[in-house]
């Protein structure tokens, strides 16, 4: 007769009594995992960019960002309702103006794309925020953030000139102007312009930490805003600097910033980090425009599952901190999150 351990069962080892925590208890299951999942996505954390030109009834694709369109006023209308459908609370519009000078004085021409742009969405989506990048490099015949002195960007005429057209943007009733020049106190010059003419209720949104990337390529190719010589190095800040950034956060806020950004994203997750648990303030990321289209190259190879990357890149970016995240792909994500 067998003995009872000759049986074909495998002997199975239990584990001691002290074993008593068991993490995997709570990723069993999906309604598990989301039970007491830590970090939440929501459509209220994304806006959108867009890309507004002249004309009618236009709507071109980046060849370096599939899936993202320069835009007519109409479309760009069109396509700010459909975001608020999905769910988005908010745009963020970038202009092509018809006619670029050595001044950019486009950028705060009333009838410009953006400005006509902002009153447009105001009419038609009018529960939608409206956010409007100020800066010059789109507006300007070299491609440069700033008016040009002596082969340098000049910084206080430069101020200057952002305060007009943040100014005017205001004027056509944008909610949240954002300027991501990274000239030194515009902040303060804006918020006084805006005071001084009684747009006391417009918020600013500061690019306060914007680096100088290689990740922003495909953007110069949707906003034709390439340097014609050199680059950006003399106002981005280094990529290899964290305490700078601290610095100038804080030099905003004190200027009278009510939200601020860090730029790009992934790249610098520390950074939001350090930024949300220092001050504590409404703190938005950028996922740029680089990191947008790795994404898609590298799905389009079937290197990768875009949906799930997408989610995880977002979701890294509201762990780092991110109570507002800029991306590409937030029609997209909303819809995932419905």
């Amino acid at each position: 007769m067998a003995s009872k351990s000759s049986g074909t069962h495998a002997h199975v080892s239990h584990a001691p009594l002290e074993l008593r925590r068991r993490p995997r208890r709570l990723r069993r299951s999906a309604a598990m995992r989301a039970l007491v999942r830590e970090t939440r996505l929501s459509p209220d954390n994304f806006v959108y960019p867009l890309f507004v030109r002249g004309g009618e009834g236009l709507r071109g694709e980046v060849g370096s960002m599939p899936g993202v369109y320069q835009l007519s006023v109409d479309e760009a209308v069109r396509e700010a309702a459909a975001a608020r459908a999905d769910g988005v609370q908010g745009v963020l519009l970038f202009g092509l103006p018809d006619e670029k000078d050595i001044v950019g004085s486009s950028a705060y021409d009333p009838e410009a794309p953006v400005q006509t742009a902002v009153r447009a969405i105001k009419r038609e989506v009018p529960d939608l925020l409206v956010v409007t990048d100020v800066c010059l490099c789109e507006y300007t015949s070299h491609g440069h953030c700033g008016i040009i002195v002596d082969d340098e960007i000049a910084n206080d005429p430069t101020v200057e000139q952002l305060a007009r057209a943040a100014l005017s943007h205001a004027a056509a009733g944008a909610d949240v102007v954002a300027p991501s020049d990274m000239m030194d106190g515009r902040i303060g010059r804006i918020r006084e312009a805006l005071d001084e003419a009684g747009f006391a209720q417009v918020a600013i949104m500061s690019y306060a930490a914007k680096y100088c990337s290689a990740f922003y390529g495909p953007f110069r190719d949707a906003a034709g805003s390439a340097p014609a010589f050199g680059d950006r190095r003399s106002h981005q800040m280094d990529p290899a600097n964290v305490e700078e950034a601290m610095r100038e956060v804080e030099l905003d806020l004190e200027e009278g910033a009510d939200i601020v950004m860090v730029k790009p994203a992934l790249a610098y997750l520390d950074v939001i980090s350090r930024v949300k648990a220092a001050f504590g303030v409404p703190t938005a990321a950028y996922q740029v425009s680089g990191e947008y289209a790795m994404i898609k190259a590298a799905a389009r190879n079937g290197w990768i599952e875009e949906p799930r990357a997408m989610m995880e890149t977002l979701t890294s970016i509201r762990r780092a901190g991110a109570d507002i995240i800029i991306s590409y792909y937030a029609r997209e994500a909303a819809r995932v999150l419905a």
